[in-house]
């Protein structure tokens, strides 16, 4: 039996999130926020911490600085149930700013060592000592991006199911080294913009053609709309959950949590497309990525409430 159920590498870092800004921010004023939080941010951590929340058995290695920043995201990790046994250290850690509005939101980022993970900082038995190897955020991954097919590669090699969830592209060129990784990912979960610019597609219909000539089940999300599958020519869909959105930062990741969860139980697609809106939903019931997650008691009763109790 594998000591991991799944291993996950990628960025760690902090989420400073300010609440109750003004729509428009005009340059030397002093704007007031009605609300702050410091909550563990990057999509790699929050999915980390959150398939360890619903159960899942999970690895995690990565690069930290030494300093406060870093102890704190690690100390939620740890606490979240999160092995960390191989993780490296760095100088500076990175953190994001993020100043969400009515409608959109503005995300800085500091990368420090969220973009300094290389594969020389990558222990590979562990990694294969798992059942499913997981890569998030790969254009944030830059001292890694070049040798991130061959990672996958290693990762089939030793006999692991993969799955791949790009995060969006700061330069918005998508053209890397994409088309060399996808023949070793068994699962790619993109939202609905990501999923259009990565196939150079302008509807996700054709996005989803596109993408599942290259990936056996291609999964997208999409928020309010919910998310929809394509494994073997067939075309699979589950609705959103509707809650009261406190927070989406991190849903996408939460969803990838629920989903991944199921898959690792061997459930069918349609039951890990319906867990993981459940996740994402939950997620935005709380402020930043995983506090929602945090609460083990409301989310056992989340769950329990929505007819999914008994498979976390």
């Amino acid at each position: 039996m594998s000591k991991l159920d799944i291993a996950i590498a990628g960025e760690l870092n902090l989420d400073l999130i300010l609440y109750g800004l003004p729509e428009q921010m005009p340059t030397e004023r002093e704007l007031l926020a009605s609300g702050f939080t410091i909550t563990l941010g990057s999509s790699s951590a929050i999915l980390a911490h959150n398939l360890a929340a619903l159960g899942s058995r999970v690895g995690f290695v990565t690069k930290v600085g030494k300093d406060s920043f870093g102890t704190m995201a690690m100390e939620r990790l740890r606490d979240g149930g999160v092995d960390l046994a191989r993780v490296a250290y760095g100088e500076k850690s990175g953190v994001t700013f993020i100043l969400p509005h009515a409608s959109q939101r503005h995300i800085l980022t500091y990368p420090g060592t969220i973009s300094e993970l290389r594969f020389e900082d990558l222990d590979l038995d562990y990694l294969a000592s798992a059942r499913h190897f997981h890569l998030s955020s790969l254009f944030l991954q830059r001292e890694l991006l070049p040798d991130v097919p061959e990672l996958f590669r290693r990762m089939k090699s030793a006999g692991l199911t993969t799955s791949l969830d790009t995060n969006d592209d700061p330069d918005d060129r998508w053209d890397c080294v994409l088309d060399e990784i996808l023949p070793h990912v068994d699962i790619l979960l993109p939202n609905q913009r990501e999923a259009m610019r990565m196939s150079q597609a302008d509807d996700v219909e054709t996005a989803l053609s596109r993408l599942a000539r290259k990936v056996e089940t291609v999964v997208v999300k999409m928020g309010a709309g919910g998310a929809v599958a394509v494994r073997g020519g067939r075309r699979f869909s589950a609705p959103a959950v509707p809650v009261t959105v406190v927070d989406p930062i991190g849903a996408g990741d939460s969803f990838d949590a629920g989903f991944l969860h199921q898959f690792l139980r061997g459930a069918d697609l349609t039951t890990c497309l319906a867990y993981g809106n459940l996740c994402g939903a939950f997620s935005t019931t709380a402020c930043g990525g995983t506090e929602a997650f945090r609460d083990a008691a409301r989310m056992q009763e989340f769950l329990r409430r929505h007819g999914a109790g008994n498979q976390a």
